[in-house]
Parts: C-alpha cells; sequence; structure tokens
C-alpha cells in the first residue's frame, strides 16, 4: 500500500463524480524460490488512492504453468484474459536461472467481474493465438494477428471480434500480410494492427520472405462498415514492433518498442504526414533509471516492468525496477503525463512504493471504469 503523494492527478468523470477508474494487470513471480507458485495473478493499482493490492489468481493453471502472450481486454465491469502461450517454468543451469518450456497456445477466453469477484469461461476463440494485437470498439473485442502454433515462425492473418451480448466470436475477413507481436488500437472509428513481424501472405507452406519495407513499416486499419482491411504503408518505421499503442482523445501515443519500452519520451501519431513526433515536455529520465547508481560495486539498476494505462487526458506509466543491491525486493513507480500540458511539462511523478519478491508482466494492463 502506498503513501498518498499530495499531487495526485484527478481520475474521476468530469460527468459523474461517482466515477472512478483502476488499472489491472497480471504478473508472475521470476523466482522460483520466493513463492510456491509462479502462475500469474492480477494486481490493481487504484490511481484514486495511490494504492497497489492483489486481487485474483488466474484458474485453471497448475503449480509454475505460466501464461504468456495473452491479451487483457474490458468491458464494463469485466476484465477478459484472451489466448495466449502456457509455459512451465523450471530451473536452468545457473542458480538463479529460470526456463520457460512451451506446452501450449491456448483458445481459452476467461471472464473476471471486478465487481463481483467471479470468473467465468466464455466462448474459445475460433483460432488460438499468442503475441497478437487486440483491441475493444463499440463494446466488442477484435483479435488479430499473432502466432498459432510453436513450430512455424511466420504469424497468421485470421482475425476475429467477439460480442459478450451473443458470447460469440465470429470470423473477420483476414489481413493482408501474416503478422505477429503486432499491437491493436481504435482510433477513429476504425481498429488498427500497428507493425509486428509481418511478411506476405500466401502459401503457409513455403519459407517465409525476407521482410520487405511495405510488410515491416506497415499497419492494417479494419473498417467494421464494410469489412475490409486496408494496408496503411509507412505507420510504424521502426524493425522492431512497438510496445504499446493508445489513443487519447482524438490521438495516439507510444513510448518504445519491443526491445526499449521508454525511449525518454513519449511520441505522438499524425495522420496526415503519416509519422512520430515526439511529444513536448514529455521527456522524462527518471523512468530509464529512477535512482543514481554511483555507489561502487553496485549494479546499475534493472527495470522489470513497463506497461502504460490512458485515462482521460492522463497517461499512466507504472514501472518495477530492481533495488540496487538487493535480490528479492522492487520498487514500483507511477509517473502520470498530462497529454493536455500543450508544451508544457506534463508529468507529475507519484511516492515509489516497496514490494517483497520479483515480479514479471506477463500482459498489458486495461483500465475498468466503474460507477460506485
Amino acid at each position: 500500500m502506498g503513501s498518498l503523494s499530495p499531487q495526485l492527478p484527478s481520475t474521476s468523470s468530469p460527468e459523474n463524480s461517482s466515477t472512478v477508474y483502476r488499472i489491472y494487470a497480471s504478473f508472475c513471480s521470476r523466482d522460483l524460490s520466493s513463492r510456491a507458485s509462479m502462475s500469474n495473478w492480477i494486481d490493481c493499482y487504484s490511481p484514486l488512492i495511490h494504492a497497489w493490492h492483489r486481487v485474483t489468481t488466474i484458474p485453471g493453471l497448475v503449480e509454475n504453468q505460466v501464461l504468456k502472450g495473452f491479451s487483457m481486454a474490458s468491458i464494463g465491469d469485466n476484465i477478459y484474459i484472451i489466448g495466449g502461450r502456457l509455459c512451465h517454468k523450471v530451473p536452468g543451469h545457473e542458480p538463479d536461472d529460470v526456463v520457460e518450456v512451451n506446452l501450449d497456445v491456448l483458445s481459452w477466453v476467461l471472464r473476471y467481474d471486478v465487481r463481483n469477484d467471479v470468473w467465468s469461461k466464455c466462448a474459445s476463440l475460433r483460432v488460438p493465438r499468442f503475441d497478437f494485437a487486440c483491441t475493444v470498439c463499440d463494446d466488442k473485442i477484435y483479435v488479430a494477428g499473432g502466432q498459432s502454433t510453436f513450430s512455424c515462425a511466420r504469424g497468421i492473418s485470421s482475425a476475429e471480434v467477439y460480442d459478450p451480448a451473443l458470447d460469440e466470436w465470429k470470423a473477420l475477413p483476414e489481413m493482408n500480410t501474416l503478422r505477429y507481436k503486432c499491437v491493436g488500437v481504435t482510433w477513429q472509428g476504425r481498429i488498427h494492427v500497428v507493425g509486428g513481424f509481418a511478411d506476405q501472405r500466401g502459401d503457409r507452406d513455403r519459407v517465409a520472405l525476407p521482410w520487405g519495407t511495405i510488410e515491416r513499416s506497415s499497419a492494417e486499419m479494419y473498417n467494421p462498415e464494410n469489412a475490409k482491411w486496408d494496408l496503411i504503408k509507412g505507420m510504424w518505421l521502426l524493425d522492431i514492433p512497438p510496445n504499446q499503442i493508445v489513443a487519447v482523445d482524438d490521438k495516439l501515443f507510444s513510448s518504445g518498442d519491443c526491445l526499449n519500452a521508454w525511449k525518454g519520451h513519449i511520441e505522438a501519431y499524425d495522420g496526415k504526414l503519416n509519422m512520430w513526433n515526439e511529444v513536448d515536455g514529455s521527456h522524462l529520465e527518471t523512468l530509464s533509471s529512477p535512482i543514481s547508481t554511483s555507489i561502487e560495486n553496485w549494479p546499475p539498476i534493472k527495470r522489470l516492468y513497463l506497461t502504460m494505462a490512458p485515462i482521460g487526458t492522463q497517461l499512466y506509466f507504472l514501472a518495477g525496477y530492481r533495488l540496487p543491491g538487493e535480490i528479492s525486493r522492487v520498487m514500483c513507480n507511477v509517473h502520470v503525463f498530462d497529454t493536455s500540458a500543450n508544451g508544457y511539462y506534463g508529468w507529475t511523478s507519484l511516492e515509489p512504493v516497496e514490494e517483497e519478491g520479483e515480479k514479471e508482466l506477463c500482459s498489458h494492463c486495461c483500465v475498468v471504469r466503474q460507477i460506485l
């Protein structure tokens, strides 16, 4: 439980003062000896009181089975756990080494009712997948791409949509490209699948072609009105897939890629020019290294996880770091950037919280809006 900051950003809706937002993220343990089981659990961060608490564990996993590469999505009071790569964590050759052994690619979908603390099973995906794009549009969940087997190094082009009212997945037209580790975001009423490891669609049994500039830097946009995918060339110019892309009002924001989740600043997408630009006032060095490690024999501080959540006009960055000289203590930091700062320094940094045991982020967070 963290101490309160004197400058907590407001998270109440201007339309309804009893509306609050909570951020949910799934973690697993990094250390085999630190917990009886390493399996996934869900933590909740409450911006209103600047506090973390453990909510639940993901059901259906046996000891030291971990779910990776899945997606979390929220609709109303419900969080959905979708697909993923099931693996088993075992000790490696080195004392502190942990090895992941892949077990299966899942098509399961679980729903967690945060208000009533109840888990239930939903209709399964039509195609099992992990490392795929996922986004919510008009209270429906859209998924696209990813990988469906461990034996093939290529992504898939299939897409589908889930209607919670019918508890039913419906196949969508296939994308123009095969891609995985792509990012899904709803923007301007369209579903966007951005970046990822991509190549041309074709014979699934042939050897993958070298990436073309069009594929690796492109995005796919789905229009629900005409049920058609359009290729957007050059929307993501890096060879490395994006880490996260979120929409705030009419803008898209990103902070890094899969290798470097924090580039030192935030970037916003200019749809007219089809390019990403640094947001004025968004530079923040402490997200890279919150503690000076000039003390002799202390290793550089290591960031264990970083995830970003949009609430109103604000971007919440939730980050965890291994404390210098510590093996099992973690410092959790929350930094908030106001996208409406209009060129001024828009950051608010909240008081760090220390936790026992290292944890690993297993899926990016989702935001639940609740009316109390």
